[in-house]
């Protein structure tokens, strides 16, 4: 295990950030600031970095001085004083005009016009191409009469004939001066879902078999997978992200602060389904590997049936000392094979990444106190020790490869089940800024920054998610390269997936370091480079892309979103007439291009939400900002609004009063919306009244610990779930109603007329 480990410092939130203020909640005030200077404002624009912000119509906040300067530091633009900032606007301005074509261009296949920067070339430029494939192609930039028609041209077809991929563009102009940059090409939009629309949500660690070791792992996916294929007709699986965690003691357990998204976590890893377990000989291994199942079954009872937490490090112990002995059984020479194509394949980054474990074992998570200047991936220093540590380098591969390989066998097993989509992978926002890929990538990362949120209904003091932002700059100039082969690994082995925060594909929220989260700014990205690469990297998979844009969401996202095919995230209670009524939306209104569900992992359960349990529990644990009567009053006025509602379409013939039959009343409803997919949160299926995580806490209550349970609060495992005479009822409503035409293209639901009035046995207002 590592030497030297520490706790990590606990973030302001654990998990995906969230927020959905409805329009009548005022925003609480910001701290007031005054607008910055002219040319420091200027200068900021010029690098996308907003001086203010609208958090609603009629209100303007206006970003601190101090924090623009910090923000544009972390640019490498000095604005520190005014002399600075009229230089740097001096050498942006020289830039510009001698600036021929910008780091990087978008054309999508099927485009109706060429980027301005193409169209604006002169005529005479000598233009080359050098695809992906390392094809060289040449062309004269097409004549001024062609420059606002359609990409073919009468010079040819050159631009439409481009295979997609990122390519190198280059340019000779007329007058001698040469430029290049990155080109990517992309189909106009990622592929759509098919067939069943219905699938499950699922935190994976939570999922329990008899055969795990303490938390739910691969075999456990792959034989969830197997099973809601086969028997519930289930399209697809959601589970959590995969990333690879933050070794230390404890190890941070959200999985949405990850020390790298680029690989997936041995932790996952079922042992037993690595083939070498097979063949381990020696009396010794054996009865080592025999102490550890043993050992293995207790961490397993004491979750089941003792009351026992989640405990990733005593997980990741067992699994950690089995994998060195399977390390030391010789690979078949076909498996040898397929690891060294493994090797070939995932290159620099996965070295980088096994030697930065490796270095975490030999001293410690905190790079702060690694010696010499091993915190510098490029140093002589790294080069020695990596050279040093080869073996521990290997293994550290070996069990990366290991993971990828199950990956691989759940998804085909959900494939093979008949899932039309089978797994979602979910690419959290960020990762952890002693992590490794903010070692194996530094320049990538802004420093000094945090990724976060501004003040809004729910939290008056913003949000800091303690999450290095990447620099934009740095993005485009590498033909966005970290970004591409992020996603690359992540689509490996998954029918869709879900970005978490997607908005951050267009700005996010950057917090200097020693600010609150109040006082930082909004810093732009390309959207339309960074949606081109996801619409490319998602084609090449053939993979769905789900987008979590939940919260405050800036004009013309979801817009821009939707144009490319990406699915939104709808809440059933979030979705209201906020413009008009406020009542809940009909089911007719609801947004094709989106995954409807009751709730996600940061939200109550809906058992919870159904019985009022939520409200109780964030006043024991004094998150209430307003007095217990009132909270309890506006949420059961919620829940009656929305069951009143419910009754009235005719989907909750049981009456009020039985919270199952509201449950299945839920989800007839999503499913009479036209949405692509419909999400069931297996907590859900068995009436689970807890959140895997209560935003806004770090150890009063344990987010991410939790095992999947029943109503009373009992851990279930896999093989009982999937016995649960409460998910086969719940599970036979969603096939009823799939089956008898409550999708797209059927009468939709309309209320009768009359009153809204309380289905009898609600709870009162």
């Amino acid at each position: 295990m590592p030497a030297g480990s520490a706790a990590p410092d606990p973030p302001p939130v654990s998990g995906t950030p969230f927020s959905d203020a409805p329009p009548d909640r005022a925003v609480p005030p910001a701290p007031r600031a005054g607008a910055v200077p002219g040319p420091l404002a200027r200068l900021a624009a010029l690098h996308g970095v907003a001086v203010s912000y609208a958090p609603s119509e009629d209100r303007t906040v206006h970003v601190p001085e101090a924090t623009v300067v910090a923000v544009l530091a972390a640019l490498d633009v000095d604005a520190r004083t005014p002399e600075a900032v009229d230089a740097a606007l001096a050498a942006h301005d020289a830039r510009t005009r001698t600036a021929v074509l910008p780091a990087a261009l978008v054309l999508w296949r099927g485009a109706q016009a060429l980027p301005d920067a193409l169209a604006a070339l002169p005529e005479g430029t000598a233009l080359r191409v050098t695809t992906e494939q390392g094809e060289a192609r040449t062309w004269p930039a097409p004549a001024p009469t062609h420059r606002d028609g359609p990409a073919r041209t009468a010079e040819g077809d050159h631009w439409a004939e481009l295979p997609l991929g990122v390519h190198r563009l280059a340019a000779r102009l007329p007058d001698g001066r040469e430029a290049s940059c990155h080109l990517v090409v992309a189909p106009a939009r990622v592929p759509a879902p098919e067939g069943p629309r219905h699938g499950f949500l699922v935190q994976l660690y939570s999922l329990l078999s008899t055969r795990s070791w303490g938390m739910g792992d691969l075999g456990d996916l792959a034989e969830l997978a197997a099973w809601a294929g086969r028997t519930l007709g289930a399209g697809f699986v959601q589970v959590n992200p995969l990333h690879a965690a933050v070794p230390g003691t404890p190890t941070d357990p959200s999985p949405y602060r990850p020390s790298s998204r680029r690989f997936p976590d041995p932790v996952h890893l079922r042992i037993e389904d690595v083939p070498e377990f097979g063949y381990v000989t020696g009396s010794g291994d054996r009865a080592r590997l025999d102490d550890l199942l043993a050992r293995a079954a207790a961490l397993r009872a004491g979750v089941l049936s003792e009351g026992a937490l989640l405990d990733r490090d005593a997980v990741w112990a067992l699994k950690r000392e089995a994998l060195e002995i399977l390390y030391e059984v010789p690979l078949s020479p076909g498996r040898r094979a397929a690891y060294c194509d493994f090797l070939a394949e995932q290159g620099a980054a996965l070295e980088d990444h096994a030697t930065w474990c490796a270095l975490v074992d030999t001293y410690g998570p905190d790079r702060g106190r690694w010696p010499g200047a091993l915190a510098d991936r490029d140093s002589a220093d790294t080069a020695r020790e990596r050279a040093k540590l080869a073996a521990l380098v290997d293994f550290h591969c070996r069990a990366v490869w290991y993971t990828d390989c199950q990956l691989a066998a759940a998804q085909r097993a959900a494939r093979e089940a008949g899932m039309t989509v089978g797994l979602v992978h979910d690419l959290a926002v960020g990762v952890h800024p002693d992590g490794s890929d903010t070692w194996a990538q530094a320049h990538a990362y802004a420093p000094g920054m945090s990724v976060g949120a501004p003040p809004d209904a729910f939290n008056a003091r913003g949000q800091d998610w303690g999450l290095p932002p990447w620099r934009p700059d740095v993005l485009a100039a590498t033909g966005y390269a970290p970004y591409r082969s992020l996603l690359r690994n992540l689509l490996r082995h998954a029918g869709a997936v879900r970005i978490d925060h997607v908005m951050g594909l267009f700005r996010l929220w950057w917090v200097p370091a020693g600010l609150p989260p109040t006082d930082g700014a909004y810093v732009r990205y390309d959207a339309e480079a960074m949606l081109a690469v996801l619409v490319l990297e998602a084609h090449r998979a053939g993979a769905v892309v789900v987008g979590e844009d939940l919260g405050t969401v800036e004009p013309g996202v979801r817009d821009a979103l939707a144009a490319r095919g990406v699915l939104g995230t709808s809440v059933l209670w979030f979705e209201r007439d906020w413009a008009g009524t406020g009542r809940p939306l009909p089911p007719d209104a609801w947004r094709e291009g989106c995954v409807a569900t009751a709730t996600t992992h940061d939200l109550p359960s809906t058992a919870a939400r159904l019985t009022g349990d939520h409200v109780a529990l964030r006043h024991r644990l004094g998150l209430l900002t307003r007095p217990l009567a009132q909270e309890r009053a506006e949420d059961a006025a919620e829940v009656t609004d929305w069951l009143t509602y419910l009754t009235r379409l005719g989907l909750l013939p049981e009456g009020g009063g039985d919270e199952e039959a509201a449950i299945r009343a839920v989800h007839r409803f999503l499913l009479s919306t036209p949405a692509r997919m419909v999400g069931v949160w297996l907590p859900d299926a068995v009436g689970d009244r807890r959140p895997q995580n209560l935003p806004g806490t770090w150890d009063q209550y344990p987010n991410w610990r939790l095992p999947l349970a029943d109503a009373t609060g009992r851990p279930l495992t896999l093989e009982e779930l999937t016995a649960s005479p409460r998910l086969h009822t719940l599970l036979e409503v969603i096939r009823d109603v799939s089956g008898t035409g409550a999708r797209t293209g059927t009468k939709p639901l309309v209320a009768p007329p009359g009153p809204l009035t309380a289905p009898p046995g609600e709870r009162p207002t």
